[in-house]
Order: C-alpha cells, then sequence, then structure tokens
C-alpha cells in the first residue's frame, strides 16, 4: 500500500520536532542532527522535516511505494500527467537510496514517487546515481527552487 510523503524545511530542527511528536503521539521514527521523520499509519504518511534548505516551508509532496510492482504502477499514472519526468535510480537522499521518479506540478511544486531500496549513514552522497546534474537527487534538476540537500 503507497504513503502520502511530505517534506517540510525548517529552521529550528529541535523546536519543531517536539512540535510534530506533540503533534503525531509518538516520537520521530528516524533522527538525526538534520532530519527527522514519522512513518504514520494512522494517517499512513511518511512525514518528514529538515534544516538543510535555505528556505523554509513545504519542501515537496511524494507518494512513498512499498515495492518495484507499485512505483511502476504510479510512473504509468505520472506519464498520463504529460509533465517532464525526472528518474533517478539508486538515488541517495534523506539517509536512503531510492529510485526515484520526479515531476513538477503546475504550481511548481515538486512531486517524488519512490521506492526506497535501503537505508545509508548519510544525509545524501556526492556520487550518487543520477542524471548528472543534480548529484545529491534530493530534488529534481528541472526544479529552479532550493533542495533539501542545500
Amino acid at each position: 500500500m503507497k504513503r502520502l510523503h511530505v517534506h517540510i524545511a525548517v529552521e529550528d530542527l529541535q523546536q519543531n520536532i517536539a512540535f510534530y511528536s506533540a503533534m503525531f503521539g509518538c516520537e520521530p521514527s528516524v533522527q538525526h542532527d538534520d532530519y527527522a521523520k514519522w512513518m504514520l499509519d494512522d494517517p499512513r504518511v511518511n512525514f518528514a522535516i529538515s534544516n538543510r534548505s535555505q528556505h523554509t516551508g513545504l519542501d515537496h509532496l511524494g507518494i512513498q511505494a512499498e515495492n518495484e510492482t507499485e512505483l511502476s504502477a504510479v510512473k504509468q499514472q505520472l506519464d498520463n500527467t504529460q509533465a517532464s519526468i525526472e528518474e533517478q535510480q539508486g538515488a541517495a537522499c534523506c539517509y536512503s537510496r531510492s529510485d526515484k521518479y520526479w515531476v513538477i506540478d503546475p504550481q511548481g511544486i515538486a512531486w517524488e514517487s519512490f521506492h526506497s531500496l535501503q537505508d545509508i549513514p548519510t544525509f545524501n552522497e556526492p556520487e550518487a546515481v543520477s542524471d548528472g546534474e543534480n548529484p545529491f537527487a534530493c530534488r529534481p534538476a528541472t526544479d529552479g527552487g532550493s533542495s533539501c540537500c542545500g
């Protein structure tokens, strides 16, 4: 079953961890000095915050697939939008290696569709597999906005 993904760039990570932990009624399932993530089942959402961007607020939205079959189905739906799609295989970002498809909606909001392959010990890796223009793979190269990777 797919899961909605929301990533918000914040100024004060600890203040926001306290706020969202109280709001969700639980501590983050992943926490680092620059990032926290709650994998909630009710509502079913992957909610992440980081302090790596120059701008605060909504960083991007997404759909997290549980497996390659679900990701393939999401990709077919993205094809129907006729938006430009950026594919990233084995991308390293947010302490995870993932296969991803990025699109920008008509409002300019980046949408990340992804299947996580494995956890990694760092927020990103400069040598991550990507299109070569966006080596950190946290945002599509076609997006002119700031990146969660900073």
